[in-house]
Order: structure tokens, then C-alpha cells, then sequence
């Protein structure tokens, strides 16, 4: 075997002669097929080693060295340079970057356009393959359509995160459509819309605090449902950061959760089980025991908090018990103390481990107080989130070594690096990212107050056309598949849908034109590290291979979409994609001299550098007079004067709540909600085996990791459910079959299952779902604040299926 690392050049120069590899081991997609037909080219090459990355949205991004051979990827290995000492960074990959062979290679890949079969009706999935000139011209002329029909505002390009990463990802498209008119923009993500917007109205902004790099000896690490071991794993992620710092810090973690995640199974943590939806609850609790026990640092609130007291309160809202003491205590409108008893018949957390909690985080100095994605992803998820930032608030544990702000681990990344310039959307029109089906349904009649249009006060059209660049969050990761297949059926109503994609994915089905795209890993670039805190991280990225078919990257796509409207000369700019590469990078050099030169990043494939330690806050509560936060007073905003005029102004939902404080309020489909035909709760979390629903189909990691609904054994026995069992899972919206796991890991009440796989129904049947997609169960109803997604909150019924 003869190892050598390739340039660009002279890989694609070696792997041009050797056409096009459709799967390992010699599987081909059969001639006529959905796919298309692919070769397989033969000839006696030597191993080259091609440096590239996995950087799907796990947050993630870790390095991959490819082993190719006769235009074939024959192993991959990880980051293997450096040093393996613990206290060195190596950006390894997890399995599921570790496998891309069989992804990349799989005979299921697209390779030629598509339209969708005249007569058929969309979520079929019968297409006929048609050259790229009819596509391109389709596509062109709909855009031109579609503008001068309904105006700029009719265009969409839809969220997607299957590409997020490189400096090139995904901007080509609104780079185009900026330069035709501009689209309807969104705001917020799947990820992390609630924690934002949280953020935006406690500190000014942002999901993310304090990295663990400024975690102390000895220190207590309380985590709401946060767990980086089942997140962002591998060594460019979140997992590796945080298990270093656990062995050489020696914490204590504590981590409440419905679900005992890998972060603490087998790794001397304390789960503490919890209600979902109930954080909340248990937070108020602790500031009882804080308030009542003299244990607040009332200094640090009265010098950088709005609305902790009767004194910290703002002018218009004194006088009316409305600060947060208040309503801890039972002062405020609810008259409802906040006991450790209250919090317990709430959350099922025994009333003594409240109170043993609560003195534990109080007498820790420092406290490192912080929550992941899954407490917002609720239907009261912005009040949960905010009920976590007070903690630290109410302990004064923020801005010093070891401390957070309650906020997600805060992460590091080389900020010189630029990505591909998107230009300026001249339509001021914005939505919630979560909205986008209702602005299909009746965009005319969304406005500022009922459905949190940012920008004008109401849109002034319905989506008309929308462009869907490797996501599948049209239906796989969208709330409520069943509906919104019958929304993206009605061709009257949106009149034009094109996709992007690598695989024919669910959300694929319902276009019009599909276009085979490029994997991130057979394409040239340049990508920053992921969310990580260890260390700052380029990878220099060349194709594994040369394109497969008639497979090709979104930027060649877009200049050619954009010759056809007209525009291609202010498109490119007279580059190609390298060269905006060469250019990008050369601009961020200038920025950070420190960087390699394009031909040392090329040579070495992956480039580490040593990070310091994330300090949330830290300048704020040095002088918050000279570094104010960007809030209304400047300072941390325990009360809202903006949500107090919300909950005035906005139109609600029936038992949707804007509150001025971090209040607790169940919402709706919550533990309140349960009944005899829906007696349990139902979450999703992410797993091991995919990304959202990047690599679900990769049969390697489905064996690997099953999917299955996890069941308490007293809810499985009651059912007559044991581990391997089908069982189904039902809610007001659909049903799905599932395999059953029966453990101790999830508390009594409520079930959980992964995340992301694919949507797989007879849509013109029954429609129950034998592929296990958690959206096939879930509610489309925007939050209240955010207008974004509560996938966690469902009631369902278990049962097991008969043979």
C-alpha cells in the first residue's frame, strides 16, 4: 500500500480518467431507475489519502482523511496527526463521519435531473429523468414567472442544514435570488428559536455562554436537559471538550433530564428525572429556597438586573407586586408560592432533593449553570429557557471563572473566516422559520401581532416558489407530516417547488425539479471547526472524486441560473468557485496573519491552533457602564418591559402566555394535557445513529444504534411490552411503528424516541408510518414569543402490535 496525501490538481487530473463510482463494492443503480445508471471505471492507481470533513449539523465538525483508490473511497480514518495525548487536540470523527464511505457511495444517490412525472401529484415520488438545460430553463422561467406575477415577496428559500459548512455551503442561492429581486426572509431555526429569543430579551442576544475551558477544580456542573455525549460527539464537538475537562477538573454533574443520557450513564454523573416541560417549575423552587434562606446576592442584582425587586423594577411597573420576588414568593398575580412542594407535585422530583439541590448550587463557588436544546423545543420554551438564566443570576455566578449564564456552552471558532458573500435581500418581509406552512396557506393575513412578522407589519403575499437546498424540513423535520402533505399537494397554493439534494429524501418527493447535488466531500473548500471550545479548526478540503453522473455543486448551478436570468456577471464576478475560494481566504489571512497559506492548509489537510477560555459576560460585569448589554436598560433583563407590551399587544392562541418575568406555564400539550385515550408524554432526542435525518439512511449505523421507543418498565408492563417488541405510538395526528427498548432511562409517563428518521407511509392508505419519524406525531403550532417549533411536547398512547 502506498500512502501519499494529493493535491487538488493532481487528484482530479488522476480520478478524470476514471469515471464514476455509484456505490462500494461494486453496487450500481440499474439503468432506468429513479437514479439514473452510473459506472464503475477501472484502472490500476495507486492509494491516494484525500483530506475532507463531516460537517452535517450535529454542531460538530471533525476531520476525515479518504482512502481512494480507482475513483473509490476504500477506508476513511480521522485526524490522526499531532499528539494523542488526552490534553492534545486530535479532531476525530465519530461513527457517523466515520462511515461516510457507505453514505457517499451509496447506489440510492441521485444523479441526473429530475421532474416530477405529468399527472402525478407531489409526494409520490414519480419522476422522470430530463437533461440539465430543461431543468436550469424550468427553473428559470418559473422564477421569472413567479416575480412578475405575485412580486419578490412570493419567493422562498426554505430552511434547510443538511450543508452547513464551508465557505461556499449554501449562499449561492440567496446570493442569486438576492440578485433577482430578493425572497420572504425567516428568522430562528429548529435548533434553537426559543433559547434565542430568550437570550435576545435577558441579555441582549444569543443561545450560547461560557465555554467549558473555564470550568475550575472540583467545580459542580448542573446541566437542563443538555447532553453533549448524544449531541455534538467526536473530537470537533462539544463531547471531547466536555469529557476532558470533567477528568482533569474532577466535576460533579449533575444532569436533569426526563432521559439519563450518555452524559451520565457510566460516567459517575447524577441524573436527576424530571417531567418534560416542567423546568420551569423546578427552577422557581430553587429561588424560593434561595429567596426565603438569604442565599440571593442581592448586590450583584441590584447593580446589574432589571426587575429582581420592588427597586430594580422599571418606573411604569412599580407598585404592582410585579417583580420576580414577587412572584416567587406569592405576591404576584398567581398568589401562588413557589415552594419545593409546589415544584415537586409538578415536576415528580422529591421535595427533599429540591431542597438538597438548592443548598448544593448556593454554597458552590463557582457553579457553572447551563441547558441545552431540549428544554426550549417545548411549547413553553422561551419562559423555560429564561427560567434557567436566572439562576445564575440569583447567585451572582456569572462573569467569573467557572460560572455561566445559563445559557448552552459557549464555543470558539477562527472569526477571519468569511463565507461566500450572500449580498443584501432588498425585501424587508421576515417570518419565523416555523411559519413558513402558514404563510403558504394564507400569507396575506399574517401580520407583526398574530404571527410575528418582523420587518412590515403584514406580508404581502402567500409563497409562491420555494427553493429547498439539502433540507428535509419540508416534511421529515417539520412538525405534522400529514398536514403538511396536504398543504404541499395543493399545487394552487404554492405553485412551484425545486430541490437540491444528494438522496431522494422524503421532503424531496414533493417537488417539481430535482437537481443532484454534490456531497459536501466531492467538492473543493474551505471549513471552519464546528461548536467546539477546545481549539479553533480549518479543514482544507479537496473532492474525493470526481463528480458521479451528471451530479454538480449549487455555486456552478447558480451561475448558470443566474446566465439565464440575466445576472451572471454580478453572480460571479468573473470567478469560479476556486477562485472565490483562493479570494475569501486570501481576505482572512489579511485579517489573521497567523493563518497558513493556501498551499500549507492544502498540504496538511486539517489546521489546529490552541483556544482560550469563553467568558460569558465577563466585560459586562467588569464595568457595565462602559460595555452596557444591547437590552433596553442595558442590563441583564430579569423583566421585560418589550414582552410586557407584547403580552398587551400581540393576538394569542387560546392558553398561549407572554410574560414580562421567567414564569413557569405548563402550555399546551403538557403534563396537564394527558388522558385516558393520550395518557403519556412523548419526546424526541437526538441520537447516535443520524444527524437530524442526515445519514438515517445508512444502514451501517442503524445496526449500529436502533431505533426504538424507550419505555419505563412500569408503562411497558402495564401494556404488555417487552424490549424488541413493534409497539404503536399514537397522538390526535398520526401513528407510527416503532421497535420498544423497555429501560430504567426514562422516567415513568412519558417515552422517547429518536429524532430523524425518514418518513416512510402509504400516504394514499393508512398512512402509518414504518419508518419511525417522530413528525408524523408531532403539533404545527407556533410558540407563543418565538413563533417557533414544540416537537417535545406531545401526548400519545403506546400500544403493542399484534403479530
Amino acid at each position: 500500500m502506498n500512502d501519499v496525501t494529493m493535491n487538488r490538481r493532481s487528484f482530479v487530473k488522476t480520478a478524470g480518467a476514471l469515471g464514476a463510482l455509484a456505490a462500494a463494492g461494486g453496487a450500481i443503480s440499474a439503468e432506468g431507475s429513479l437514479f439514473g445508471e452510473s459506472s464503475i471505471a477501472h484502472a490500476d492507481t495507486e492509494e491516494q489519502t484525500v483530506w475532507q470533513h463531516c460537517g452535517v449539523n450535529c454542531g460538530g465538525a471533525c476531520a476525515l482523511q479518504c482512502h481512494v483508490k480507482d475513483g473509490a473511497i476504500e477506508y476513511v480514518e480521522s485526524d490522526n496527526t499531532g499528539s494523542s495525548d488526552m490534553n492534545s487536540v486530535q479532531v476525530r470523527a465519530c461513527l457517523r463521519g466515520r462511515s461516510i464511505r457507505r453514505w457517499l457511495q451509496s447506489p440510492d444517490r441521485l444523479n441526473y435531473p429530475m421532474k416530477r412525472v405529468a399527472g402525478t401529484k407531489r409526494g409520490e415520488g414519480k419522476y422522470e429523468r430530463i437533461s440539465w438545460d430543461e431543468a436550469l430553463d424550468t427553473i428559470a422561467s418559473e422564477m421569472k414567472r413567479i416575480r412578475s406575477t405575485y412580486g419578490d415577496t412570493a419567493m422562498y428559500i426554505h430552511y434547510a442544514s443538511g450543508v452547513s459548512s464551508g465557505i461556499i455551503a449554501g449562499t449561492p442561492v440567496n446570493r442569486l435570488f438576492n440578485l433577482t429581486g430578493g425572497y420572504l426572509k425567516t428568522y430562528g431555526s429548529y435548533s434553537s428559536a426559543q433559547i434565542s429569543a430568550a437570550g435576545t430579551y435577558t441579555y441582549g442576544g444569543g443561545s450560547y455562554g461560557s465555554s467549558f475551558l473555564t470550568l475550575q477544580d472540583n467545580e459542580l456542573v448542573v446541566m437542563f436537559g443538555n447532553s453533549p455525549a448524544d449531541t455534538r460527539m467526536g473530537g470537533g464537538g462539544h463531547t471531547w471538550d466536555f469529557a476532558r475537562m470533567r477528568e482533569a477538573k474532577n466535576l460533579r454533574v449533575i444532569c436533569i433530564d426526563p432521559r439519563m443520557s450518555d452524559t451520565v450513564c457510566g460516567q459517575g454523573g447524577e441524573w436527576i428525572p424530571i417531567v418534560p416541560g416542567t423546568d420551569g417549575a423546578l427552577c422557581a423552587a430553587l429561588a424560593y429556597q434561595w429567596i426565603t434562606n438569604d442565599q440571593v446576592d442581592t448586590e450583584f442584582l441590584h447593580k446589574y438586573c432589571v426587575g429582581y425587586d420592588e427597586e430594580t423594577l422599571p418606573e411604569d411597573a412599580k407598585g404592582k407586586n410585579a417583580s420576580y420576588k414577587d412572584y416567587i414568593l406569592g405576591n404576584g398575580s398567581d398568589k401562588t408560592a413557589k415552594t419545593p412542594a409546589w415544584a415537586s407535585a409538578i415536576t415528580k422530583i422529591p421535595e427533599q432533593r429540591i431542597i438538597e439541590l438548592a443548598d448544593e448550587m448556593a454554597k458552590a463557588d463557582p457553579v457553572y449553570i447551563c441547558q441545552g436544546y431540549g428544554v426550549e423545543r417545548h411549547s413553553n420554551g422561551e419562559n423555560a429557557a429564561r427560567c434557567i438564566m436566572v439562576l445564575p443570576q440569583l447567585l451572582g455566578q456569572i462573569g467569573k471563572p467557572g460560572t455561566n449564564d445559563g445559557r448552552r456552552e459557549g464555543c470558539n471558532s477562527i472569526q477571519a473566516i468569511a463565507t461566500f458573500p450572500a449580498g443584501k435581500n432588498p425585501v424587508p418581509d421576515t417570518i419565523s422559520f416555523y411559519t413558513w406552512p402558514d404563510a403558504i396557506d394564507h400569507g396575506e393575513q399574517m401580520t407583526a401581532t398574530n404571527a410575528g412578522v418582523q420587518g412590515v407589519e403584514k406580508l404581502s403575499n402567500s409563497i409562491k416558489f420555494l427553493f429547498n437546498y439539502g433540507g428535509n424540513a419540508l416534511t421529515n423535520q417539520h412538525s405534522d407530516i400529514n398536514a403538511t402533505h396536504e398543504l404541499l399537494q395543493d399545487e394552487s397554493k404554492c405553485e412551484f417547488i425545486v430541490t437540491s439534494e444528494v438522496f431522494m429524501t422524503d421532503s424531496a418527493k414533493y417537488s417539481d425539479i430535482i437537481i443532484p447535488d454534490l456531497a459536501v466531500q466531492e467538492q473543493l473548500d474551505i471549513s471552519k471547526g464546528g461548536y467546539a471550545d477546545n481549539d479553533e479548526v480549518l479543514f482544507f478540503c479537496d473532492p474525493v472524486y470526481e463528480p458521479v453522473g451528471e451530479r454538480r455543486g449549487i455555486y456552478e448551478v447558480c451561475t448558470d441560473l443566474a446566465e439565464r436570468l440575466g445576472v451572471k456577471e454580478q453572480f460571479t464576478e468573473g470567478k469560479t468557485r476556486e477562485e472565490w475560494l483562493r479570494s475569501l481566504y486570501e481576505q482572512a489571512r489579511e485579517k489573521d496573519s497567523t493563518l497558513p497559506t493556501w498551499e500549507e492548509g492544502f498540504k496538511m489537510g486539517v489546521y489546529k491552533r490552541d483556544t482560550k477560555p469563553k467568558l460569558s459576560l465577563e466585560k459586562f460585569v467588569a464595568d457595565p457602564e462602559a460595555n452596557p448589554l444591547p437590552t433596553e436598560s442595558g442590563k441583564i433583563q430579569i423583566y421585560s418591559e418589550k414582552l410586557a407590551k407584547f403580552a398587551q399587544t400581540w393576538e394569542l392562541n387560546d392558553g398561549d402566555k407572554i410574560t414580562a418575568l421567567p414564569e413557569f406555564d405548563p402550555a399546551f400539550d403538557s403534563y396537564l394535557d394527558v388522558s385516558d385515550e393520550y395518557p403519556l408524554l412523548l419526546m424526541g432526542f437526538h441520537y447516535k445513529a443520524h444527524v437530524h435525518s442526515s445519514y438515517s439512511n445508512n444502514s451501517v449505523l442503524q445496526t449500529a444504534a436502533l431505533h426504538q421507543l424507550w419505555i419505563n418498565p412500569e408503562d411497558a408492563q402495564t401494556r404488555g411490552i417487552s424490549t424488541g417488541d413493534m409497539v404503536s405510538v399514537k397522538t390526535e395526528r398520526g401513528e407510527v411503528r416503532i421497535m420498544a427498548k423497555v429501560t430504567n432511562r426514562i422516567i415513568p409517563g412519558t417515552v422517547v424516541m429518536p429524532q430523524g428518521m425518514w418518513h416512510d407511509a402509504d400516504m394514499d392508505g393508512d398512512r402509518i408510518d414504518k419508518g419511525g419519524c417522530i413528525n408524523t406525531l408531532t403539533r404545527y403550532r407556533p410558540t407563543a414569543l418565538a413563533k417557533a417549533n414544540p416537537q417535545h411536547s406531545n401526548v400519545a398512547q403506546v400500544e403493542k402490535v399484534s403479530e
